[in-house]
């Protein structure tokens, strides 16, 4: 399809739930891009890597893929400009070998970087570092007409903080600058801290604060005094001099990485309570036991996923939902416990659960808020949403709220509830003229303008 064509196509999230049909514009420059703003509602789509239908729009979704995928970067400053189609992983293969990295990163390094703008990114450091956000010294935003802003905090202000978390609804980011942070190598050092339930995960966490990253992989289908038990995996990037003397001289080379591939969609089911079981005990009892701290390179510690290309088609072709939601600080244990005893009783276990420290938000439509934040992974089945209304009630009950760049299913209440800010959101949209032009499946189901 030659650029500035464009067709229709089914298309998902990661989650591949829902798949809609959806007309697809793949603009190579700045003129088609503006062309293609012309035609009615839009929404942009970056690398595909949003879990539910906030990238997806049936009368217009942009692929910026072919908006180019220019790169530049200060190696004094460590100031990194890029086209918004770029991926983490373009821009770790740029700048990691000159020393440096992203100062904040999802769980995957094939988001975009437009995308970690519009989702307003988090990683395994917000309670140090904050959002992708944070790190962001401008961007150029495309409006109605292919016009172009300059946002930046003191350049188009309002729409600056809109834009960052505003899930595209602002209009398309065109380029954008990051500021990186310096590494002295590729490797990360790493230690687990075994926690035999919930309240012992957040002892962990809270005395884990002084470590740059820190994570828990949690296990849902525990129960009894065994409710919530984790593995907290805390990391640093690891000094020259903690190489062994055989990497120093070459500290940002790397082992070929073996990734293996899901070819095929499995069969419905594969992934259930059962299974899902029998891998927690495994993984439970591999990991509890280890003690010291390991040398692991930044792929195993931020990307372990990527290591499986297509995971997602584990699920089958139902698909599955991710389910992400944030506590504050003081409702948290209370909220988490109750979350987990709800997911327990369904049955429903979820096959990868994610518990993650938060620090302070940046307000607005950004998903972080101080407190903790729980991300589950559920194979798509007729009983699941029933158990997903629960949790938001459980949820927004506990003051807390979903994130938009995992859901696929929740209603305009919950977000509405969850976020509290989202008419002061539409009014600027309306102001910008970005509302009625810029829409997604999402927005709409959620009753944005």
């Amino acid at each position: 399809m030659a650029g500035g064509e464009y067709l229709r196509m089914p298309l998902g999230g990661w989650g591949r739930h829902p798949v809609i049909d959806c007309v697809v514009h793949r603009p190579t420059g700045d003129a088609e891009l503006a062309n293609c703003l012309g035609r009615g509602p839009t929404i942009a789509r970056g690398a595909g890597r949003a879990y539910g239908d906030s990238a997806l729009q049936p009368l217009g979704t942009i692929m910026t893929a072919g908006l180019g995928g220019r790169i530049g970067f200060d190696t004094v400053s460590g100031v990194l400009e890029c086209d918004s189609g770029v991926s983490f992983a373009d821009v770790i293969a740029r700048a990691l070998p000159l020393g440096w990295f992203p100062p904040v990163t999802p769980g995957t390094q094939f988001v975009s970087i437009g995308g970690a703008i519009a989702a307003d990114a988090h990683g395994k450091n917000h309670h140090g570092s904050g959002s992708f956000g944070d790190h962001v010294l401008w961007f150029d935003l495309v409006g109605a007409a292919g016009h172009v802003r300059r946002c930046s905090p003191s350049e188009e202000p309002a729409l600056f903080r809109a834009t960052i978390g505003g899930m595209g609804l602002t209009g398309v980011i065109r380029r954008a600058a990051i500021r990186m942070i310096p590494v002295e190598t590729a490797w990360m050092r790493q230690e687990i801290v075994p926690a035999a339930n919930l309240d012992a995960a957040f002892d962990a966490f809270e005395a884990s604060e002084g470590w740059t990253y820190s994570v828990a992989w949690i296990d849902t289908l525990a129960s009894g005094s065994n409710l919530g038990r984790a593995l907290l995996m805390r990391g640093e990037h690891a000094g020259r001099e903690e190489l062994p003397l055989e990497r120093r001289a070459a500290p940002f080379d790397l082992p070929a990485r073996r990734v293996a591939t899901v070819p095929f969609d499995m069969p419905a089911g594969l992934l259930n309570p059962w299974t899902a079981r029998a891998f927690n005990m495994a993984y439970w009892a591999r990991n509890s036991r280890r003690t010291g701290i390991d040398l692991i390179d930044y792929r195993s510690f931020f990307y372990p996923l990527d290591g499986l290309r297509d995971w997602n088609r584990l699920y089958g072709k139902p698909g599955f939902l991710q389910y992400q939601c944030v506590l504050p600080l003081a409702a948290s244990r209370d909220g988490l416990h109750l979350l987990l005893e709800r997911i327990r009783a369904s049955g429903l276990g979820s096959f990868l659960a994610v518990l993650k420290l938060m620090g302070e938000g940046r307000g607005g439509m950004s998903f972080p808020m101080k407190g903790y934040t729980l991300a589950l992974d559920f194979p798509y089945t007729e009983k699941l949403p029933k158990l997903l209304d629960t949790l938001d009630e459980i949820v927004l009950d506990h003051g807390g709220r979903l994130y938009l760049a995992k859901d696929a299913r929740m209603s305009a209440k919950t977000c509405w509830q969850g976020y509290g800010n989202v008419a002061d959101f539409e009014t600027l949209r309306r102001n910008s003229g970005a509302a009625g032009l810029f829409r997604s499946h999402q927005s709409e189901r959620l009753g944005f303008a």
